[in-house]
């Protein structure tokens, strides 16, 4: 048995012994590396620095060189000016020639007073009606006669708005008045005793005269109202009020009218329920009846025309088929669903034929069964679809329907499908005399189109302030430099009253700013925002630019640490 003291001996042995060895892998952690030498450093600094330069004076230049985009200067300033109305404003003195068969200084007398007269009952300032002495051989002194400011008008001036024949009579009510309806004249006939030596304010002439003229130009000075009080920076204490009546009938004209194009395309159908009649005498028919009057308009706007025929075209199926009705001995539509009457599901009536857009005009022949087809309302057989065309029902009573319509057939129908197309191409109702109606549309047309292509430069010029990342080529420059430029020439040739050439200049402006403003380079680039870029550039830069910022950020944090 083992005494105390040895169990003793032998737990001293035993505290006295080694630690047992530890692994290798713990002994190495816990040796300390040995010293980086500062060769090494600099060459670790120095590899990072070279792929940031790389970066920062080579891959960084070379990316914003290849994915700039170019954006041409634009005169915004002025484009802006011209948008809100600080640059144009609109004047129109129209210029009355008058043909006076009495002495040079009577005349004078007589149209100033007239004059003066006229510009008392003006409400409008900025319309002016200015008469001058025609030049023309009934006058006194038959080579030319000069007015006050020193100026005459000869006879065949295009720019004379009005001509006015004063013709001395000795029988018949007087003054009177006669407007020509196919020409720019209004004849007045006096007796002699009206025009005194020496002419008073108080002459009936006189009065009558500034009478008849303001009643002329009423109707336009309406319209230029209506269309000035739309445009920015307008002053509507200097326009004529207008009634709620007035209000009401330009709401509407303007609803019906097509929008201004430099050509439209008129295409002529004719449908029937049947095969007959299979052929018209269209051709002929608008040589006689429509052809003229697109003459007349061609000041304004250009024209082609196409024809067609569709047999056995059926009414649309969203409408009530015509009803026979006793009271009125005819078959009847009613007056809602003429609108519908048009079956553009089948029938072929495409508004993309030709260069500008289509106005349709469409000649429905019923069947014989179902005829004479009216409108049940007002027993009328043609109606108007705003900004569309016209429909006219022909019906050719109970005999036999034709194969083919002849020109006098076919007359009714070309009388309607012309009050259509002056109504769509928003000529005023009034004068009675056609080409001072067209000339009032020409002067109408002049200033929208100064007015909307002004209001196009400004979009132009919100386009370029607010999206910069889109590219502006310099071809849209040059083209906003023509529109300035055109739309000055337009606004000069206003105020000079040479009426056609602002609406030339006017017409050439706007095709320039559209051109302009719907550019394709700068259309696809519209609808780019900077996520898609974010997000196509991400995966490329991204496992890139992750290495270099760690190891830019440990070596600054271990120099940090140094210091």
């Amino acid at each position: 048995m083992a005494s105390p003291n040895s169990a003793h001996t032998a737990r001293a042995d035993n505290s006295a012994a080694p630690p047992p060895p530890r692994p290798l892998d713990a002994v190495r952690a816990q040796r300390p590396p040995p010293p980086e030498s500062a060769e090494s450093v600099w060459l670790r600094r120095l590899a990072i620095l070279s792929f940031w330069a790389v970066v920062v004076f080579l891959g960084i230049p070379i990316w914003l060189k290849t994915t700039a985009i170019y954006r041409a200067e634009l005169p915004l300033q002025t484009m802006t000016d011209w948008a809100e109305g600080n640059v144009c404003r609109p004047f129109f003195p129209l210029r009355i020639a008058v043909e006076a068969p009495i002495p040079p200084e009577h005349a004078q007398q007589l149209i100033h007073l007239t004059q003066h007269t006229l510009d008392s009952l003006n409400e409008f300032p900025a319309h002016q009606l200015r008469l001058q002495i025609a030049e023309s051989s009934t006058l006194a002194n038959a080579s030319q006669q000069v007015v006050s400011d020193g100026t005459a008008i000869r006879s065949d001036d295009d720019d004379v708005a009005l001509r006015i024949r004063l013709i001395s009579v000795e029988t018949g009510a007087t003054p009177r008045a006669r407007l020509q309806p196919y020409s720019s004249t209004l004849d007045i006939y006096y007796s002699p005793e009206q025009v005194p030596p020496r002419a008073s304010s108080d002459s009936p002439l006189v009065g009558f005269m500034a009478q008849e003229l303001h009643g002329l130009f009423a109707e336009e000075q309406a319209q230029l109202a209506w269309l000035l009080s739309t445009a920015p920076s307008t002053d509507t204490t200097k326009l004529p009020p207008l009634t709620h009546e007035q209000l009401a009938e330009l709401q509407r004209q303007s609803t019906r009218a097509l929008k201004y194009a430099p050509t439209y395309h008129l295409t002529f159908s004719l449908f029937t329920p049947t095969y007959t009649p299979s052929a018209w005498d269209i051709q002929k028919a608008l040589r006689t009846y429509v052809n003229p009057l697109l003459h007349s308009f061609a000041a304004i706007s250009n024209f082609t025309i196409d024809t067609q025929v569709q047999l056995y075209a059926t009414f649309s199926p969203s409408i009530t088929p015509p009803e026979f009705s006793h009271e009125l001995n005819a078959w009847t539509l009613r007056k809602e669903d003429l609108s519908g009457f048009v079956n553009a599901a089948e029938w072929p009536l495409s508004p993309s034929i030709g260069q500008g857009p289509t106005v349709n005009f469409v000649l429905y022949v019923p069947e014989q069964s179902q005829s004479p087809l009216i409108i049940k309302e007002n027993a009328g057989t043609s109606w108007l679809i705003p900004q569309w065309g016209g429909v006219h029902i022909l019906n050719l009573g109970a005999e036999t329907v034709p194969q083919g319509l002849t020109t006098d057939a076919l007359a009714p129908a070309m009388h309607a499908f012309s009050d259509q197309l002056i109504s769509l191409f928003g000529l005023p109702p009034a004068p009675a005399s056609l080409p001072l109606r067209i000339s009032t549309l020409e002067r109408i047309r002049a200033t929208s189109l100064i007015i909307s292509t002004s209001s196009t430069l400004g979009a132009l010029a919100q386009v370029y302030q607010k999206l910069q990342s889109i590219p502006v080529p310099d071809n849209v420059a040059q083209s906003a430099a023509l529109t300035i430029a055109n739309l000055q020439q337009a606004c000069d040739s206003l105020h000079q009253g040479q009426f056609h050439a602002a609406l030339e200049y006017a017409r050439t402006a706007q095709v320039e700013a559209e051109k302009a403003f719907f550019e394709r380079s700068m259309v696809g680039q519209v609808y780019f925002p900077d996520e898609h870029k974010v997000a196509v550039y991400l995966p490329f830069l991204g496992p890139v630019a992750v290495p270099l910022i760690m190891a830019a950020l440990k070596e600054l944090k271990a120099a940090l640490k140094r210091g």
